[in-house]
């Protein structure tokens, strides 16, 4: 049976070139770090690909720091704001003067929950952005935010840091991070943005975004797993978050993972030079899923923003269908999809993304992403059009709960 992969936001196949450069890289063994030749020759390829995944976001490439990937990185800038243990201070916390407020949004990747939980843990005050229907978060909110610490007469109240996804990774709703980021440097506040699903599917220019740090990750733009990127503007803040050695400008001590690392250089290489052909053959499949659900399945609801979203990416609640049955008999039939983040699925609890935007818990545990990427074809979109109705169909014919009262 021929699978059908529509799950390229949790992770996509890695590229025949990439895997090329990859496995022909597995023979270069000598340290990056070495001053022979050998050594000085791999220098240069990690100097290369780190040019490359620089220009991807627009950035310096002495302001690309490489990592295992998109968690660590996340991780990384929140623990920047963290003490150190040894110093009792860290270098953000002198040159921000005891700031201890945190504003991150409610529908982030686990890896930004759980580091801000950490943070309120430590005694910071962490704000949960709340969001629309659609995802978007709410500015007013968010404005208020920053006015009250602003005007608070202790130090603690006002504004360390922000962290708000670029794009969401279940409903790929895209945020203004231009105008929320401006905002948040004009309350004196650093600004940081998840671009991980972004990357390779929209443009992501750090000047024009005006972002303080930022976090890529290889394998979901066709590279390997277990290789990112943190992104962090030249002057800002920074600490030393693996120590031992001067691998990455003394941030990241280690001996360079040369392999991946050249290949996520030729993954973003690629991923630059092929998005226009990318956003348009994903966004003519999406919008020929979308129609065709929307034609052929009754009482369904499309989660995220109509316009401001993910090219790839259609979130939908199929009222009166458990989500993990859909997911298990599409599975059956070969087709693969998710039902909302990889990092999550083995939680019982619904999405708390869709939860955030109002999706009450039974059309949440009722919904499907389907992701798509560049090797889905229009004959693939055909073969789901013609399977998913009639599961829904049987799923809705066991279930006790009313399909009816859902909003397209």
């Amino acid at each position: 049976m021929k699978r059908i992969y529509l799950d390229y936001n949790a992770t996509t196949p890695i590229d025949p070139r990439v895997k090329d450069v990859l496995v022909q890289e597995l023979d270069s063994y000598a340290n990056g770090s070495s001053m022979h030749e050998d050594g000085r020759n791999e220098a240069k390829k990690i100097a290369r690909a780190r040019g490359y995944v620089a220009s991807l976001i627009n950035a310096k490439p002495d302001e690309i720091i490489f990592t295992s990937g998109g968690s660590e990185s996340n991780n990384t800038v929140f623990n920047i704001m963290t003490t150190d243990a040894i110093t009792r201070t860290s270098r953000l916390q002198k040159a921000y003067g005891g700031r201890k407020t945190v504003i991150t949004s409610s529908i982030e990747h686990p890896c930004v929950m759980e580091s801000a939980k950490r943070l309120e843990k430590l005694g910071f005050q962490v704000h949960y952005l709340p969001v629309d229907s659609y995802g978007i978060v709410d500015i007013d909110f968010y404005r208020d935010l920053l006015a009250q610490g602003e005007k608070s007469g202790s130090i603690a109240d006002k504004v360390l840091f922000v962290s708000i996804m670029m794009a969401n990774n279940e409903i790929g709703t895209i945020q203004n991070i231009p105008v929320l980021a401006k905002m948040a440097h004009e309350a004196g506040a650093l600004f940081h943005t998840d671009a991980v699903q972004a990357a390779g599917k929209i443009p992501v220019d750090v000047d024009l975004l005006d972002v303080d740090y930022l976090t890529l990750s290889a394998h979901k733009i066709y590279g390997p797993k277990g290789i990112g990127a943190l992104y962090i503007k030249e002057n800002s803040p920074v600490e030393a978050f693996i120590k031992g050695g001067h691998q990455e400008n003394g941030l990241r001590a280690g001996t360079y993972n040369s392999p991946a690392i050249i290949a996520f250089g030729e993954a973003a290489r690629l991923a630059r030079t092929q998005l226009p052909e990318y956003e348009n053959h994903t966004r003519a499949l999406r919008n020929k899923l979308r129609d065709g659900f929307l034609a052929h399945i009754p009482d369904i609801r499309i989660n995220g923003h109509p316009d401001f979203v993910l090219p790839n990416t259609l979130d939908v609640s199929f009222p009166g269908a458990e989500g993990e049955a859909i997911l298990l008999m599409l599975d059956m039939l070969g087709i693969s999809v998710s039902t909302g983040s990889a990092c999550a699925s083995g939680s019982l609890e619904p999405s708390h993304v869709l939860m955030a935007t109002g999706v009450g818990p039974e059309l949440a545990h009722g919904s499907i992403r389907f992701s798509l990427g560049k090797y889905t074809t229009d004959e693939d979109i055909d073969y789901v059009l013609k399977e998913v109705p009639p599961v829904i169909k049987k799923l809705r014919g066991f279930s006790t709960v009313s399909s009816k009262g859902s909003k397209k």
